[in-house]
């Protein structure tokens, strides 16, 4: 217990996740989050001295709120990763394969990439499209192994109390394009996040709802997507290289997994 008092006192912990509450924002491909008290305090009385409980019913797609994409999530012409049968891997209702129970628990380095940041802005334009020449700018002398998670910050979570806004169907929302995506690939990392809903860019247009970079990375390199992130904090004490914890829920078969990410720094 000395120990990790110790340890608590000399780190700082930054968390990367949004909270989830009735009416935030959703993906439209997804159920959105809903939460109700199913028992109340005074409903009943099981025990006759006073004593009550409380408990709450959740409902919730796999890929809202803060989550990390399982490799089942996106397949090609028929096949997942490695080649499996799309359709033969998901009989009887949940993945046999890549499913979010597989996703190993991350303890590993992070580095932020934080576009707006060497821009000069607050925060990306609707539509942005970061382009590898933007993630090797913001990356700077810094280096990146294989292994490691990489976030990008566009900014666009500070609209997230508007989910129409952060959703941006009438405006686009800033994204890595798959230049981007294909540079993040070539460095061998274990996965890379974003603050946006989609991790892609989104421009309006008949490309709107084009993912290149959940191809590249999901479907040909098995490298997960965390998405929703809240990056600000982490952002404003101006730090790029932490260390990088995860946990995905064992659901099992399921696509996705809410997560609660967290960077670790010297205090």
């Amino acid at each position: 217990m000395e120990i990790l008092k110790s340890i608590q006192k000399g780190v700082r912990v930054f968390d990367l996740s949004v909270s989830l509450q009735n009416g935030m924002a959703a993906s439209l491909s997804n159920v959105p989050y809903s939460m109700a008290v199913f028992r109340r305090h005074g409903d009943r009385d099981r025990t006759g001295t006073g004593g009550t409980s409380a408990n709450s019913i959740i409902v919730t797609g796999d890929h809202v709120g803060t989550h990390i994409d399982a490799l089942c999530h996106v397949g090609y012409k028929g096949k997942l990763y490695g080649g499996v049968d799309s359709t033969e891997a998901c009989l009887g209702g949940r993945f046999k394969v890549y499913g979010a129970e597989t996703i190993d628990p991350m303890f590993c380095r992070g580095v932020l990439l934080d576009i707006p940041a060497f821009k000069g802005v607050d925060r990306l334009e609707p539509g942005y499209a970061i382009t590898k020449d933007d993630l090797e700018e913001a990356l700077g002398d810094t280096k990146i192994n294989r292994g490691d998670v990489v976030l990008i910050r566009t900014g666009w979570v500070q609209l997230y109390d508007d989910a129409e806004a952060y959703l941006g169907q009438a405006t686009g929302v800033p994204g890595v394009a798959q230049s981007g995506g294909e540079w993040l690939a070539a460095h061998g990392i274990r996965a890379a996040g974003a603050d946006t809903i989609a991790f892609d860019v989104e421009q309006l247009g008949p490309d709107h709802r084009q993912r290149p970079c959940h191809g590249i990375l999901l479907l040909f390199n098995a490298i997960h997507i965390i998405e929703v992130m809240n990056l600000e904090e982490l952002a404003q004490a101006k730090v790029k290289e932490f260390a990088f914890v995860l946990s995905s829920l064992k659901l099992v078969g399921a696509t996705g997994s809410p997560v609660r990410p967290l960077a670790i720094v010297d205090a």
